[in-house]
Parts: C-alpha cells; sequence; structure tokens
C-alpha cells in the first residue's frame, strides 16, 4: 500500500534519512520506534510531502507521490496527526474538525466522518463548543488525531500520540489506536513509548541514527534482545 525504497532526505547539510525501506500493507498498524534524533518524524515529514527526498522513491498504492504537495498527498488519502498536537488553539473542537475535512465536499459523507469521530471520541462532542486551548493534554490529543480522520484516509499517520500524557490517558490513547484499526484504518504510528507500540502493533521498525536498523513481527520485536536493551528497558 505504502513502500518507501531507498529514501534519502536532508536538513540543508544534514542528512536525516539515510537510505529508508520501509513497506506498510493495508489493514496493518505499523510502528517506526527510536530515540529522539533518529529520524521518525522527518519519515513521516517526507511520507506527507513536507520535506522532499534528494533520492529515493514513495510509492502509494502504485502510485509515485515522492514530489507530490502536501494538499494532494491528503487528497490521495493520507492523514497525519503530528507531534505536539498541533490543533488551532483559538477555535472550537468543532471547527479544529472541520478543517480536518478541507479537502471535501460531501455533506453527507462528511457528517458521517463528524459522527464515526464523536463516537471514537465522546468526549469532543461533550466539548465541541469549547475552545481548543481550554481543552486538557488528553482531548487535544483526541481532538488532533479526530482531525486527522475528518480527511476520511487510508493511512493515519500518528506521531508520538503518547507524548505528555499521564499513564492512564497513554493506556486510553493506545486503545483508541486499536479502535481506528478495527474500523478498517491503516496506520503508521511513531512512538517513543516502544512497548506500547510494539503491543498494540502488527510490525514493527527500529530506527537509529537515519537507518532502519531492525525490522520484522511486533511481537518477535518486544523479545528481542537488541530492542530490550535499548529501548525497553527493565520492563
Amino acid at each position: 500500500m505504502l513502500k518507501m525504497q531507498n529514501i534519502h532526505t536532508y536538513y540543508d547539510n544534514i542528512h536525516a534519512l539515510k537510505g529508508i525501506n520501509l513497506n506498510i500493507n493495508k489493514g496493518e498498524i505499523v510502528t517506526l520506534i527510536g530515540s529522539n534524533g533518529a529520524g521518525k518524524t522527518t519519515t513521516l515529514g517526507t511520507i506527507t510531502g513536507l520535506l522532499k527526498p534528494k533520492e529515493g522513491k514513495i510509492l502509494y498504492n502504485d502510485e509515485d507521490i515522492t514530489c507530490v504537495q502536501p494538499g494532494h498527498i491528503v487528497k490521495k488519502g493520507i492523514s497525519l496527526s503530528p507531534e505536539g498536537r498541533e490543533v488551532f488553539p483559538q477555535l472550537t473542537v468543532f471547527d479544529n474538525l472541520k478543517l480536518g475535512a478541507y479537502t471535501r465536499s460531501d455533506k453527507k459523507e462528511i457528517d458521517q466522518s463528524y459522527e464515526m469521530v464523536y463516537e471514537l471520541f465522546p468526549r469532543l462532542f461533550e466539548r465541541k463548543t469549547q475552545i481548543a486551548k481550554t481543552l486538557s493534554g488528553g482531548e487535544q490529543q483526541m481532538l488532533a488525531i479526530g482531525r486527522a480522520l475528518m480527511s476520511k484516509p487510508e493511512i493515519l499517520l500518528l506521531d508520538e500520540p503518547s507524548l505528555g500524557l499521564s499513564p492512564n490517558l497513554v493506556l486510553l490513547i493506545f486503545e483508541l489506536i486499536k479502535d481506528i484499526n478495527k474500523l478498517g484504518m491503516t496506520i503508521l504510528l511513531v512512538e517513543q513509548n516502544a512497548k506500547m507500540a510494539l503491543k498494540v502493533a502488527d510490525r514493527g521498525y527500529v530506527l537509529e541514527t537515519g537507518k532502519i536498523i531492525i525490522e520484522g513481527n511486533a511481537k518477535e520485536l518486544l523479545n528481542d534482545d537488541r530492542v530490550k536493551q535499548a529501548y525497553l528497558g527493565n520492563l
């Protein structure tokens, strides 16, 4: 469904991604784990067209999208919930969600997406007229994911969805990720919480200084001594 082939991405003279090869199949949850600065967010930025690779190719449903502009990437069915939530702070919950559907025109289908989001996140329905900046951190994360879902994506990219949340909210967010996947959504999950990410994922990739160093079945990676030592600690 989505393939990155030998992707090299730079920030000015910094070689951030060094020959990334990544494959996501329809219906999967795939996780990308690694420490700060490993290149996880850069990978998502490259997929979404915010960054252009200097080398390599990105295929989505066998179409080359390497040089496609970000707005057209969204229209094609790839949506990002960014790190740090990045909700529109002065707008209401409803208006944030409405902006997520900016590429769509069918009102009936958009209304169905509102219903889906409110069913997944009842708290957003309760607070739909509330200004986004007044929401709790967990509610803002729900809003960021909900907004990404409003574009009706085939692939949902999640960048550090558990960052800064309390342990109870982390558990809730990961349960919601599984619920979204059960609706038929393919998910690429970028996470520093490697243990939780690998528990919900089908497959995983470990990124280190811009290179994929380990890949495989998520449950096998949970028991891989290299992954345990580097990312799981004594958990």
